[in-house]
């Protein structure tokens, strides 16, 4: 299957970058998450806006931020829905809904309308966690990122020359031992990583999911959120990041299944994050209910 303009340029990613060097010699480099991120010089843009970051409750500032409204999100997908491992991730482009629309979100730190392009995840290993994002100083299992882009822009190519480009919702998961809860979607999701073991493998989502299953029953209204760039290269500033405060609950079998992809060399894609980033004095606002007074 050709690969979309997603897969392409964006956090479902490419597996080399070109780049030109002093003596105008091209060269591709190719990267991985040996380190983290550390060695991605050439390949990752610099700057002060980097992501992940370390979120905390105390060093926020709880203001009363619009909730974050999702459209289309109860929709089903059309069909097929097809999930693939691109040697960083496993992924799955977002089509239109089944009423020929696109899932899309607005609040919060956006302004204006954000559609759904995609989502992939980060995972860590049977030692470690794999979240990108800490809360509290604390890193879960597994960070579910939701990817959208501004519908300014004709397309991510373009969004990611914007700092208003793109937004990423942020979703934690943490291994308990029996789930109190069923999410359908994410069930479904999971039924399939066992066929997306080798690099560039693909496999179809039976029947049809709609990106709100994806969430499950995520308390929405509580969220970090900030500005900063994407976790993989080019490493562009040009994200609004939105991250849910709610860890969610995740059997240890779907997390298992991680940890068995294979990156483009054959070997354990495993810690597939990038390191937390310096804060640079940028602001983190909290949207709260917990009180009930920051709004409904």
């Amino acid at each position: 299957m050709q690969s979309s303009v997603f897969h392409r340029l964006f956090l479902l990613l490419p597996l080399a970058y070109q780049h030109t060097s002093n003596d105008a010699d091209h060269k591709v480099t190719h990267w991985n998450y040996e380190y983290h991120g550390t060695n991605w010089g050439g390949t990752c843009q610099s700057g002060v806006q980097q992501s992940p970051i370390q979120l905390a409750y105390d060093k926020a500032y709880t203001v009363p931020l619009p909730r974050i409204v999702f459209k289309n999100y109860d929709v089903r997908l059309k069909e097929p829905l097809i999930l693939e491992n691109n040697g960083h991730s496993v992924h799955m482009d977002i089509p239109e809904t089944q009423n020929g629309n696109k899932p899309y979100i607005m609040g919060g730190l956006l302004k204006g309308r954000y559609q759904a392009e995609g989502f992939h995840f980060h995972w860590g290993s049977p030692k470690s966690r794999g979240s990108e994002h800490s809360i509290s100083e604390r890193r879960f299992d597994v960070e579910m990122h939701i990817v959208h882009r501004n519908v300014r822009y004709d397309d991510l190519k373009e969004a990611v020359k914007h700092d208003d480009g793109i937004a990423v919702l942020g979703i934690m998961f943490k291994i308990v031992r029996n789930p109190d809860r069923i999410y359908p979607g994410l069930n479904k999701v999971f039924a399939e990583m066992s066929n997306v073991v080798k690099y560039k493998s693909e496999s179809e989502i039976s029947g049809s999911i709609s990106v709100g299953q994806l969430l499950g029953d995520l308390d929405t209204r509580n969220f970090f959120t900030y500005k900063g760039s994407l976790t993989t290269p080019d490493c562009n500033e040009a994200v609004t990041w939105t991250v849910f405060s709610q860890v969610l609950p995740i059997p240890f079998g779907h997390v298992a299944k991680l940890w068995r992809i294979r990156d483009s060399s054959g070997h354990s894609l495993i810690n597939n994050y990038r390191s937390t980033q310096p804060l640079n004095g940028r602001s983190v606002f909290y949207r709260t209910t917990i009180d009930g007074t920051m709004g409904k």
